[in-house]
């Protein structure tokens, strides 16, 4: 039996998403953990996409494989009781033969937060990136639809991302503002080591007057990382959500009715 979880977590205390040796405190150690307490057995646990050290998740997506039965209750609860207060399981379901949490994906969608006031904040000084000069949302949002549609995203990976091909469908970019938050919210059929941060530090160039609107599509087509802006920092960030295949009939977020009805699976290297 194949089960699927809705994980939330605050990042701020792990060392990303992947387990690592030396005992590091990650989210997969700390949800394998809790699974295998609630299945009375080990588990593997498969994730949608490996979040960095400080980044977030509202709705991490993950399968394992299990021979226990449960009701969905009892795994919920067995599950968040041996979790960590700052990890939680927020649904559960069993799904169809054949899926899997990364590849069946058709999108993901992440979420950059920036807190932009004259002062840090005290409360959320771990769950958003903190800017002092004023934002211009509406030069932000110009510029980031230059990089919507099916492109080659050299420019904004990680000069050390280990795909083998930089190119990406992004389905949408919005920015806008709310009160003094200056929100990011982005799709893709995947994203590459960094993307979202490196798009998030050039738009907020372009928002602070830093660079110009025309920068961000200058930058898609110039195909050179190192001309690119800063990453933006981790804790903005957040994993947001993932939509499947109906067929797998799991809970999806309503920013997914904004995919084109064409929207398609990404082939991953390893599947090609």
């Amino acid at each position: 039996m194949r089960i699927v979880l809705g994980v939330e977590y605050d990042g701020s205390a792990f060392f990303g998403w992947q387990w690592q040796d030396g005992g590091l405190r990650t989210v997969q150690a700390a949800v394998q953990f809790a699974a295998s307490k609630g299945a009375n057995h080990a588990v593997t646990i498969i994730c949608t996409g490996r979040t960095d050290t400080g980044v977030h998740a509202l709705d991490q997506v993950v399968h394992f494989d299990t021979c226990a039965e449960r009701s969905h209750h009892s795994w919920l609860l067995g599950i968040n009781a041996n979790l960590p207060d700052d990890v939680r399981v927020i649904w559960i379901q069993e799904t169809l033969e054949g899926f899997h949490a990364r590849y069946s994906a058709i999108a993901r969608f992440y979420r950059y937060i920036i807190l932009n006031r004259d002062t840090r904040s005290a409360l959320q000084r771990d769950r958003v990136t903190w800017c002092h000069q004023y934002l211009d949302a509406e030069s932000m949002h110009q510029a980031a639809q230059a990089l919507v549609g099916t492109y080659d995203f050299t420019s904004f990976r990680a000069l050390k991302c280990q795909s083998v091909s930089p190119m990406r469908l992004m389905y949408f970019i919005d920015v806008y503002r709310q009160d003094e938050q200056v929100i990011m919210d982005i799709s893709a059929n995947a994203f590459l080591h960094h993307m979202v941060r490196n798009i998030a530090g050039v738009l907020i160039a372009i928002g602070s007057g830093e660079k110009p609107v025309a920068w961000a599509e200058e930058l898609l087509a110039s195909k050179n990382r190192q001309k690119g802006g800063v990453t933006a920092p981790a804790h903005g960030l957040y994993l947001a959500g993932v939509y499947y295949p109906e067929k797998y009939a799991l809970p999806k977020h309503s920013i997914f009715n904004k995919l084109p009805a064409t929207a398609q699976r990404f082939q991953h290297e390893k599947q090609l």
